[in-house]
């Protein structure tokens, strides 16, 4: 998607990887990218449900999710410390 909220800076396709593991590795991928988009691509059957969770415990934007590509747009927090 490109417009002006869910330009993506970068994707990360993590495939199949259960929400456990994809969070945390999630979490190291968005430190690292304050205020930046990054695209997601998930299969996990879990991950409609646990992404969006997780972004509103984490203050993390989830933008948008698009079921079709099961891709989720999702601007990283500026404040990390």
């Amino acid at each position: 998607m490109v417009d002006g909220q869910r330009t993506e800076s970068d994707t990360w396709d993590a495939g199949g990887m259960g929400c456990g593991e994809l969070v945390m590795l999630l979490r190291v991928r968005l430190k690292t990218m304050p205020g930046a988009v990054l695209r997601v691509i998930a299969h996990d059957s879990g991950a409609p449900e646990d992404l969006p969770a997780w972004c509103r415990m984490t203050g993390n934007d989830l933008l948008a999710h698009d079921p079709a590509t099961h891709s989720y747009w999702i601007r990283s927090r500026p404040d990390w410390s």
